[in-house]
């Protein structure tokens, strides 16, 4: 009893360890609620459109093949060869079969950037949706950042805002409440310089791409659910027929 309600007290402490780094990381910023559908595939195809043109000139999905992707996503090689595919390898295009490396070399991001851009094939378990819905949509202006934006999910952040263009640019509006050591500063984002999208076109976007990243992260949740349903059901004919073998087997015991 005492080994039991031990294990319980860790996995609560484990809990809220987890929800205060989960709290750490966006500076306690509350998250919005992503609400994606990793099933939706009209989502994914877009999300992987614009996560391909946007964002794999920097970041990888080096645990994903593109046929793969293909297959889930209902595309077919050529029209993933033709739309997602944009990099070389040993000077031939790259194929669908291999695996989604962008074109550069881990140096020179590094020398760019200070740091090379992360990997982000599992950012969709490691950070979640919520994260990564949040975070593209919280650039702001910040001209003492090197890259001129900064993140208030992800303070300080070396990523430039490549989806500026579609969002358009935030600034950072600080007003405080109360006096002396009760007051309470709020700050909220308030666009300046309108995209080429609506407000509502660009959460949708975000939206995709936070679904697409969801499915690269984990793509057997796609199928994960449907084998449950056959083993319940192979399970559930299993004890019947386990009933009436026992039956038959016990008749002459009993």
């Amino acid at each position: 009893m005492k080994k039991f309600i031990a294990s319980v007290m860790f996995a609560l402490t484990a809990s809220v360890m987890a929800s205060g780094a989960a709290m750490a990381n966006t500076g306690g910023v509350p998250l919005e609620k992503a609400n994606v559908n990793i099933h939706d595939q009209s989502s994914l195809q877009v999300g992987a459109k614009y996560f391909a043109n946007y964002c794999m000139g920097c970041h990888s999905l080096n645990f994903s093949r593109y046929n793969r992707v293909a297959t889930d996503l209902g595309l077919t090689n050529e029209q993933v060869a033709k739309n997602l595919i944009f990099t070389r390898t040993d000077g031939e295009p790259t194929k669908v079969g291999e695996l989604m490396k962008n074109g550069m070399s881990q140096k020179d991001s590094a020398e760019w950037f200070g740091a090379p851009p992360p990997d982000l094939s599992l950012t969709g378990r490691s950070r979640g949706p919520d994260w990564i819905y949040s975070y593209l949509k919280a650039f702001y202006v910040d001209k003492t950042r090197p890259m001129g934006v900064n993140n208030t999910v992800f303070a300080n952040v070396g990523m430039p805002h490549v989806l500026w263009e579609l969002q358009g640019l935030q600034e950072q509006e600080c007003t405080k409440h109360g006096e002396g050591e009760h007051a309470v500063e709020h700050c909220a984002l308030k666009t300046v310089t309108p995209g080429t999208m609506s407000a509502a076109e660009y959460d949708k976007v975000v939206r995709d791409i936070t679904n697409f990243l969801t499915y690269v992260a984990e793509p057997a949740q796609l199928h994960r659910k449907s084998y449950g349903i056959f083993v319940l059901l192979f399970l559930g004919l299993f004890a019947v027929l386990a009933y009436f073998l026992k039956k038959e087997y016990w008749k002459d015991v009993h």
